[in-house]
């Protein structure tokens, strides 16, 4: 078995390294899918992250931050893979240049038939996929490999197109061809190995994108540069770090006695991201309470 495992991370270095020759970047993933690599803040104090802090994405500089470790370099990689002897895989990173990948993920589990669903839409819609890379995954189902704009950034979803069809975009990752898990082995379908990534058809595009967002509202004169900068730190927050990035700025707009005056700006910023205002205010009623101040 030890041989075994050692082959299969030898066969997904060589995989991952050709990938990157073709400007892919990758990261080692284990038999479950899953990157091989721990987050190395994974033993902070009392187990958890500091809810002040915005999260590490490697800017720590050690390796075990996911699909922010992701690179093209060769050496990089090797150095990922030699840290993780027990890797069977590699994942490649979607929403990354040159290629901006976008992954459209064709399961058949419980019975969906995503094919036939992805056809209805194609119907529906007036787009056809283009002969593009395709990867047949163990359950039977595909992946098909497409390319999106550079100022279009696809975020990552499940069965919001249609049951059995999930979306790989930026943040997530493909496990690559070559690769080997506790269910197989992931392999590029015949008559697609010599293919590019193919655009994603502008009409698929659209409806992979999210809605467009209203104009962000405007903050109060009155809190000044540093409460501008605050605001526009929430206006930047993706999925996953909102209330991260609201909490941190009203415990900076506390400690800096401007946090009543910017409590309706953060409150409107952080409803502009995707939060309801009920959460927003909980959030900032909590960063008032841990810097000892007044909502």
């Amino acid at each position: 078995m030890a041989t075994t495992d050692r082959q299969a991370t030898t066969l997904a270095l060589a995989h991952a390294l050709s990938a990157a020759e073709r400007g892919l970047a990758v990261i080692p993933l284990s038999r479950t899918k899953l990157p091989a690599l721990r987050s190395p803040h994974r033993h902070a104090p009392d187990s958890d992250p500091d809810p002040v802090l915005p999260p590490c994405h490697g800017e720590c500089g050690r390796p075990g931050h996911g699909v922010y470790d992701a690179t093209t370099d060769p050496s990089r990689i090797r150095e990922l893979f030699a840290a993780a002897p027990w890797a069977t895989g590699y994942g490649i990173a979607c929403g990354l240049p040159p290629h901006h990948l976008i992954g459209v993920d064709l399961d058949v589990k419980c019975g969906t038939d995503s094919t036939s669903a992805l056809r209805e839409l194609a119907l529906r819609h007036l787009f056809t996929i283009p002969p593009t890379v395709v990867v047949l995954t163990p359950s039977g189902g595909r992946h098909l490999w497409l390319t999106g704009p550079a100022d279009a950034v696809v975020p990552n979803s499940a069965g919001r197109l249609a049951p059995g069809i999930d979306i790989r975009g930026a943040g997530g990752y493909l496990v690559g061809p070559g690769s080997r898990t506790d269910h197989g082995v992931y392999a590029t379908a015949p008559g697609t190995e010599h293919l590019v990534p193919a655009p994603c058809p502008p009409s698929l595009l659209r409806l992979l994108l999210p809605p467009p967002r209203a104009p962000h509202p405007a903050t109060h004169p009155s809190v000044g540069n540093r409460g501008q900068g605050l605001v526009q730190f929430v206006l930047s927050a993706h999925e996953g770090q909102r209330n991260t990035r609201l909490f941190w700025a009203a415990c900076r707009a506390y400690e800096n006695g401007i946090g009543r005056a910017l409590r309706a700006p953060l409150i409107d910023a952080a409803v502009h991201t995707g939060l309801t205002e009920q959460e927003a205010r909980a959030t900032i009623a909590s960063a008032a309470r841990m810097t000892g101040r007044r909502p």
